[in-house]
């Protein structure tokens, strides 16, 4: 017989569970690596590139132990509520983190959302909108991770900076981006169901008292004979809840839209970065599928981490492929070195190795991949006639087509794609795209 389970009644706090975040440790590392906020000490060996920090991990409060799942034997489903009763503890500690360390604004959505009806939020920086240089947007994946988490698990079992993205927000603000943190779990409110009183059939029914009866007897034994194996299956019946949805957020893909046209869109950054991990990837590609020439003229390079898109399934067009072959990378789950490329069946962006797969582990390697990849930028110059030449279209990065497709070859700056804008005196005006 199952073991009578004990009150899922949960501590609302960190400390009622007895556990906290341990304090900053220091840990080697090159300077050019270092990351803002965190304690370092001088590398005495040459070799040694970068060890893991210690600091943000989940520890007991007495013991200093790590946190233990079966704390009860043999009562798994209690044990599961007692980790997703501190699951939500982490949750409103990693928001606590997002504003009051990374300086933050927390931002209901939706903008013109009513005081009664249902409403979610994201996090910016101060210039986010106002930056005009640069905009880092962060989309986390599927499940139970909300605002500024990579994953849950990573969070409790190893430490905030593996699971957190609060790493990646400070680096990107040190180095002078505005930042925005999506939120694209938080689809709807839960709400107790209101109790529906159901007419017993017997108060209006013309039958005989006696037939009456027996169906009353029989009606509660089987509810006698329900409830029995209710307690058996469930033994503490909770709450009947139902979910009202968020107005223009109800799916990761809704909140992606309806954020891109509300602030990203809306933001002076001529340079726009998106990391997206896992299904936050997908909600990418489906903002590009319905915001294409947008996102083209806005997005300069997006980092996925693990990503769960699928061109194919989610119909993305020619256009949208050779977008993403030029202006994405994947990072994914290997055995192989890391950013060792990986064979990829689907013909989208490249995929690359993340080895163990923490987004700190691909944290550096994804900061200098946005880093070194600024919007291609035009310059004119001025080029002799004597070096310019009309010509058909020899291959790749001889010649920019224009709409008369007429092609332009310069011995001066070979491999430069050229348009002419206009004649002045013996020579051509010019664009060079860098």
């Amino acid at each position: 017989m199952k073991k009578d389970e004990p009150p899922l009644d949960f501590p609302d706090t960190l400390e009622g569970f007895e556990y906290a975040f341990n304090e900053r440790e220091c840990f080697w590392g090159k300077k050019e690596d270092r990351w803002p906020g965190l304690c370092y000490e001088e590398n005495p060996y040459p070799w040694s590139i970068l060890s893991k920090i210690t600091e943000g991990q989940l520890r007991h409060i007495k013991t200093g132990e790590p946190f233990v799942f079966n704390y009860r034997e043999d009562l798994h489903r209690w044990n599961q509520k007692r980790y997703e009763a501190l699951g939500e503890i982490i949750t409103k500690y990693v928001y606590e983190l997002l504003e009051k360390d990374c300086n933050l604004k927390k931002i209901s959505i939706p903008v013109d959302a009513t005081e009664s009806e249902p409403k979610s939020f994201i996090f910016m920086s101060e210039d986010a909108l106002t930056n005009p240089q640069k905009l880092m947007v962060l989309i986390h994946g599927s499940g139970v991770v909300r605002a500024g988490q990579w994953a849950r698990r990573l969070i409790i079992n190893e430490d905030l900076d593996s699971g957190t993205q609060i790493p990646f927000i400070k680096r990107a603000m040190d180095e002078g981006y505005g930042v925005i943190v999506l939120n694209p779990n938080e689809n709807y409110i839960e709400v107790e169901k209101p109790k529906i009183h159901v007419q017993s059939s017997s108060d209006s029914s013309d039958e005989p008292a006696e037939k009456r009866e027996r169906k009353d007897k029989v009606s509660k034994e089987t509810k006698k004979r329900r409830d029995f194996y209710e307690k058996y299956r469930n033994p503490q019946r909770e709450k009947e809840m139902m979910q009202l949805y968020i107005r223009e957020n109800g799916s990761p893909e809704e909140h992606a839209v309806y954020v891109w046209d509300h602030f990203i869109a809306q933001s002076a950054a001529e340079n726009v970065f998106f990391v997206a991990h896992s299904y936050g990837g997908l909600a990418f590609v489906e903002l590009m599928i319905q915001r294409e020439a947008d996102v083209k003229s806005k997005v300069t390079a997006v980092a996925l981490t693990d990503s769960v898109h699928n061109v194919w399934h989610q119909e993305a067009g020619k256009t949208i492929r050779e977008w993403m072959r030029e202006n994405c990378c994947n990072w994914v789950s290997s055995s192989e070195p890391l950013d060792t490329s990986v064979e990829s069946m689907l013909p989208d962006c490249p995929r690359v190795s993340a080895e163990k797969v923490t987004e700190f582990t691909s944290a550096l390697k994804i900061h200098r991949f946005t880093r070194h990849r600024p919007r291609k930028q035009t310059e004119r110059r001025l080029v002799p006639l004597k070096c310019v030449k009309r010509g058909e279209d020899k291959g790749k990065g001889q010649g920019l087509v224009n709409p008369e497709s007429t092609f332009l070859f310069c011995s001066k700056y070979s491999g430069m794609p050229l348009e002419v804008l206009e004649v002045e005196n013996d020579g051509y005006l010019i664009i060079e795209r860098k």
